[in-house]
């Protein structure tokens, strides 16, 4: 079964408040988004968005254009529904991130949970070429992934764990360290969940 067909099952199967990865208010990436851009409000993209309600208060925050980017179009469509008429203020990509060549450019891309499942080399490489292509220098990589210590496994797949040191050798010396720190989620069964999360600016 490929990526796309996976998480087509995932979010046909199962409703939004059933998967382990839901928030019904996801004030952590918030926080680190509005941490970056303090008063600014520019260009963000949320990589992996799915059925998050994080677009919804990035667009409540007065973003200049707000983007979502899922492999999965079940994810997409449910949220346009539910957004209604917001939905136009939206710029919606359906598409694997290591195989999309141009998303345009970004201030700010903001990803939790989509890289902790690029497990590959040369997967990796080609999201973070695209990073690369979409942030401008002086723009913000904000990532959340599984935690050294967290699970090790998500939705039947195997993921890989960061921490302060590993992200920032992935990353290399195009991006500074904003902020790095745990959090703690609680999925909707009740179990906790130990994730890493990452703020970075571009550099060159």
């Amino acid at each position: 079964m490929n990526r796309t067909t996976h998480w087509e099952n995932v979010y046909q199967t199962k409703c939004s408040t059933e998967v382990s990865w839901y928030e019904p208010d996801p004030k952590q990436s918030l926080d680190l988004i509005l941490l970056a851009v303090g008063e600014k409000r520019g260009q963000v993209i949320d990589v992996g968005g799915g059925q998050s309600f994080l677009v919804d208060r990035l667009l409540d925050s007065g973003f200049n254009q707000v983007a979502v980017l899922d492999i999965s179009s079940t994810a997409v469509d449910a949220t346009k529904a539910r957004l209604g008429e917001r939905a136009s203020q939206v710029k919606w990509m359906i598409a694997d991130i290591t195989e999309a060549e141009s998303l345009g450019e970004f201030d700010i891309w903001h990803d939790r949970a989509v890289f902790h499942f690029i497990t590959d080399a040369r997967d990796r490489k080609r999201y973070l070429d695209l990073l690369m292509r979409t942030l401008p220098i002086g723009g913000y990589f904000i990532v959340g992934t599984f935690a050294v210590g967290g699970p090790e496994k998500c939705s039947g797949l195997r993921i890989q764990q960061y921490d302060e040191k590993s992200m920032a050798n992935i990353l290399g010396q195009s991006f500074g360290t904003v902020k790095c720190g745990h959090y703690e989620h609680t999925t909707p069964a009740g179990k906790p969940q130990l994730f890493f999360f990452g703020v970075y600016r571009r550099q060159w």
